[in-house]
């Protein structure tokens, strides 16, 4: 099933790594497929490969409307004409000034295994020995804070480089994604895979920019990745001022969010540690 891997063209790379985002099930806010968007534009980063969708998706699924539209193909049809009719796409973009290769898809309904044949098979040709996921999940984080991240790692030796980042690690049992099974093949095909899930605001619907600009900048900073944001933040920055005018319209809802602030600060600060006993004993009180 290697074949549905089409390499498209080389590129000038030494030692590159490979930064995953899927829509589906943990595309929070739009913030995993978001952040592959901005830093393939951000990057001039070029199409180097792509995985055939064929034998990968379910498209004729039974059940409610609002349930099926998750699995079909996208189509616009103008004045009667069709203009478009696509099919999902899974493809690799290489940005060579940063030695990074970037990659959107959409999870896979089957397959797995021969789709994560794909995936080690780019990274075999391009000599990629690290590949990142960035997710995002729904969670109790108010909106006027950042995304927290929670972590889980191919392998035990990773652990203390990102207990170095402040990231935590994730404790979860349940229904497993293809990235968990890409993270738990890594080993074996001899990469270490590190997935990173932020955490956004589970009140607030569509595209969050806010999370977006914020996943981006962390996912830069832990990849050494040059790029300028200025013009990402400042739509985050709109976006949040909007969002708090909608939110103080509301009585429970500004209350409600309130008090999810106080928790995210309060949870925080518990892990400062020696910085707020210092502070207390400076007499400034953080609860």
């Amino acid at each position: 099933m290697t074949d549905r891997l089409r390499i498209l063209g080389g590129a000038n790379l030494r030692n590159p790594r490979l930064l995953l985002g899927f829509s589906g099930w943990m595309d929070g806010g739009d913030v995993s497929t978001g952040t592959i968007r901005v830093l393939v534009d951000k990057l001039y980063a070029r199409r180097v490969a792509e995985i055939d969708h064929r034998g990968f998706y379910i498209y004729n699924f039974p059940g409610a409307m609002e349930v099926t539209a998750l699995f079909r193909p996208h189509c616009r049809i103008k004045k009667g004409i069709v203009r478009e009719f696509a099919f999902p796409e899974n493809a690799f973009y290489a940005a060579e000034s940063e030695d990074l290769i970037l990659f959107g898809g959409k999870e896979p309904n089957m397959g797995w295994v021969e789709y994560g044949d794909c995936v080690f098979k780019l990274c075999r040709d391009f000599g990629v020995r690290s590949i990142y996921f960035i997710g995002s999940v729904a969670g109790l984080v108010p909106h006027t804070r950042d995304p927290q991240f929670f972590c889980s790692v191919s392998d035990a030796q990773m652990k203390p480089r990102f207990e170095n980042y402040g990231i935590k690690f994730s404790d979860y049992e349940g229904p497993a994604s293809v990235v968990t099974y890409l993270t738990t093949r890594a080993k074996e095909e001899g990469v270490e895979m590190v997935s990173l899930v932020a955490t956004v605001p589970a009140y607030v619907q569509g595209t969050n920019p806010k999370c977006v600009a914020a996943v981006t900048r962390r996912v830069a900073g832990i990849l050494g990745v040059h790029v300028e944001l200025d013009d990402l933040q400042a739509t985050a920055d709109e976006f949040e001022r909007r969002l708090t005018e909608v939110v103080q319209e509301q009585a429970e809802l500004a209350e409600s969010i309130t008090k999810l602030e106080q928790d995210y600060d309060n949870e925080i600060f518990s892990e400062m540690g020696d910085l707020k006993h210092w502070l207390h004993q400076k007499g400034i009180r953080l609860d």
